[in-house]
C-alpha cells in the first residue's frame, strides 16, 4: 500500500472513531437530559395524583371509618378519566399490595410495587408492546389506609428522538468523512510530493542517470531531506566518476604496460634470433648484442620504477629534518658528469622536513626529465627557497615544453609526450608517476607550468611537520644559523686554497642567465658557492 493511502486510511479511521464517539456522547447527553425531564414530570404527576386521591377520599360521605375498596375503585376511575389524552395509566393497590384498581394496558409487573415504602418515590423505565414508559410508585395515606399508587407515563417520543438523532448523526458523519477523505487525499498527495520526487530521482539514478537531482518543493523536514539527498547524489556522482576514471586509468595502464613490454621484447627476440640463426661479423654482432642489452636495461629500469610506485603507495613515512644544502649538493654530485646541459643550482639555506631518500628520488627524476627535454647546451635551473612554514623546490628548463592538453596526463604511468625521445634515452614514462606518489606521502603535489617552445617549470612545496613552525621554530632557526656559519667558513677555506677555481666558477656563473627576484642574500651566497655543474 502506498504511503499516501496509508495516511489517508488511518486519517479516515481516526476521524470515524472521533466523529462516532463524539456523536454518541452528544446524542446520549441530549437523551439523558430529556429523560431526566420526563422522569421529573412523571414524579410530579404522581404527587398530584396522590394529593387528588387524598382530597377525593376526604370528600366521600363517612358511612364508614375506613375507606372502602369500592370507594378506591371509584376514585381511581375518576383520576384516570381526568387524565385522558395524556397516555397515563394508573394502578391502586391495598396494604397486601393487591390491585384494587388498574387501567387497561397497565403492566402486570409487580417488582416496583414491592419496593414502595413510606416517604419514598421510586421509578423505572419499562418497555411494553414496543413502547417505553416511566413507571413510578408512591404510598398514599387516606382515612387510616396505606395504599400504593403506581403510574405509567409514555416516554416513547424521547427514545424515538434519540434514535432519530443517531440516524441523523450517522448520515452527517458519513458525509463529513467523504468530504474529509477527499480533502485529506489532496493534502496527503501534496505532502507526499517530495517523497515522490525523491523516489523518481532514485529510479533515475538506478538507471544510470547520476546527474539527475530531485527538485526541492518545500522548506520543512522533507525539503531538508531533498537537500541532503542531492548532496549525497553529488558525492555519489563524484565517487562514481572517480571510480570510472580509476578504471579508465587502469585500462590505459595495462594497455600502455603491454605496449611497453611488446616493443622491447619484439626487438630482443628479433635480434636474438638473428644472432642464433646467422653468423655475423664482429661489428653487427656487437650492435645486435648492444641493442639487446639496452632494451633489457630499459625493461629492468621500468620494472624497478613500477616496484617503487607500488611500494610508495603502500608506505607511510616519518619526516626527518634534512638540510637543503645536503639535497642540492647531492644533485650537483649526481649531475657533475652531465656535459650536454648547463645546470644552475640556487637555493636558500633552511631545513626540509622529509624522507631524504624519497625526496632525492623526486628531484633526480625532475632534473633528469628537464635534461631530456632540453637541447644540447640548454639551461636547467634547480631552485629552492625557504617559506614561512615550508620549503619550496622548483625545476625549470627552456626546452621543447609540453602541450597544454597534455599537462593533465603527464603524471600518468607510461605516459610520454615524445615517445621517441624518451625511448631513445631509456625512458618508460614512470618518473613523474613515482614523483606524484612520493609527494603524496609528504602532503604535497606537483605544480606544472609549460608552454610549447619556451620550456617547463615544475614546482612543489614540502610543508613542515605540525608544530615545527611554533614550538620548534627557535631550534630550526638556530640550526639554520649554524649551517650558514659553516657554509661561510667553507667558502673562506676554498677561497684560500682554490682561488683560480673560484675565478673560473665566477666567470661561468656570469654567463648563465639569472632570475632577478630569485632568492635573498643567502641565496646569492649559495649560488656563488655551487655555481654551475
Amino acid at each position: 500500500m502506498k504511503f499516501v493511502y496509508k495516511i489517508l486510511l488511518w486519517t479516515i479511521i481516526i476521524m470515524a472513531v472521533a466523529f462516532g464517539l463524539s456523536g454518541y456522547l452528544f446524542v446520549d447527553s441530549v437523551f439523558q437530559k430529556s429523560m431526566e425531564r420526563e422522569v421529573a414530570q412523571a414524579l410530579d404527576g404522581s404527587n398530584i395524583l396522590r394529593f387528588a386521591f387524598e382530597t377525593a377520599a376526604l370528600n366521600i360521605p363517612t358511612k364508614y371509618n375506613v375507606l372502602q375498596d369500592v370507594a378506591v375503585e371509584q376514585i381511581g376511575g375518576k383520576l384516570e378519566s381526568s387524565g385522558q389524552g395524556t397516555e397515563r395509566y394508573l394502578r391502586l393497590s391495598n396494604e397486601e399490595r393487591e390491585a384494587l384498581y388498574q387501567s387497561n394496558g397497565f403492566a402486570q409487573d409487580t417488582g416496583l410495587l414491592q419496593q414502595i415504602g413510606e416517604e419514598t418515590k421510586i421509578w423505572q423505565v419499562v418497555r411494553q408492546e414496543g413502547r417505553y414508559y416511566v413507571h413510578t410508585g408512591i404510598m398514599v395515606d387516606a382515612l387510616d389506609r396505606n395504599l400504593y399508587l403506581e403510574t405509567l407515563e409514555d416516554v416513547t417520543e424521547v427514545f424515538e428522538e434519540r434514535a432519530m438523532g443517531f440516524a441523523v448523526y450517522r448520515r452527517v458523519t458519513l458525509a463529513m468523512l467523504a468530504c474529509s477523505s477527499i480533502v485529506m487525499f489532496l493534502i496527503c498527495t501534496w505532502l507526499a510530493k517530495p517523497i515522490r520526487l525523491l523516489t523518481g530521482a532514485t529510479r533515475r539514478m538506478a538507471q544510470g542517470d547520476y546527474s539527475y537531482r530531485a527538485r526541492k518543493v518545500s522548506s520543512d523536514e522533507l525539503g531538508q531531506l531533498t537537500v541532503d539527498f542531492n548532496s549525497m547524489a553529488n558525492v555519489l556522482e563524484d565517487t562514481i566518476g572517480e571510480l570510472q576514471e580509476a578504471v579508465r586509468s587502469r585500462e590505459d595502464f595495462i594497455a600502455a604496460f603491454a605496449h611497453e613490454l611488446k616493443t622491447p621484447l619484439t626487438s630482443i627476440i628479433g635480434y636474438a634470433d638473428l644472432l642464433r640463426s646467422r653468423k655475423l661479423d664482429e661489428e653487427k654482432h656487437f650492435l645486435s648484442s648492444n641493442y639487446i642489452y639496452t632494451e633489457g636495461k630499459r625493461l629492468e629500469n621500468m620494472s624497478f620504477r613500477l616496484l617503487d610506485i607500488i611500494v610508495t603507495k603502500r608506505e607511510a613515512i616519518d619526516p626527518q629534518p634534512v638540510a637543503a644544502k645536503v639535497l642540492f649538493q647531492y644533485l650537483k654530485d649526481m649531475f657533475a658528469g652531465n656535459k650536454e646541459q648547463r645546470i644552475r643550482f640556487a637555493f636558500g639555506s633552511g631545513t626540509v622536513y622529509a624522507e631524504a631518500n624519497l625526496l632525492k628520488s623526486v628531484l633526480l627524476n625532475l632534473v633528469d626529465n628537464a635534461c631530456k627535454a632540453s637541447s644540447e647546451g640548454g639551461l636547467v635551473e634547480v631552485l629552492g627557497r625557504r617559506l614561512e612554514d615550508a620549503y619550496a623546490f622548483q625545476v625549470k628548463d627552456y626546452g621543447v615544453g609540453i602541450p597544454e592538453e597534455e599537462l593533465m596526463k603527464v603524471t600518468e604511468a607510461f605516459y610520454m609526450v615524445d615517445k621517441s625521445r624518451s625511448r631513445s634515452r631509456n625512458g618508460a614514462g614512470l618518473g613523474l608517476a613515482l614523483c606524484v606518489e612520493i609527494l603524496r606521502l609528504h602532503d604535497s603535489e606537483l605544480e606544472i607550468e609549460s608552454r610549447m617552445g619556451e620550456g617547463t617549470c615544475i614546482s612543489f612545496v614540502i610543508p613542515d611537520k605540525k608544530g615545527e613552525a611554533g614550538a620548534d621554530g627557535a631550534r630550526r632557526q638556530n640550526a639554520e644559523e649554524t649551517l650558514l656559519r659553516n657554509e661561510i667558513a667553507h667558502k673562506a677555506l676554498r677561497e684560500t686554497q682554490a682561488g683560480t677555481e673560484k675565478e673560473s666558477a665566477g666567470q661561468e656563473q656570469g654567463e648563465a642567465p639569472r632570475q632577478g627576484a630569485e632568492g635573498d642574500a643567502e641565496d646569492e651566497d649559495d649560488e656563488k658557492e655551487l655555481g654551475e655543474a
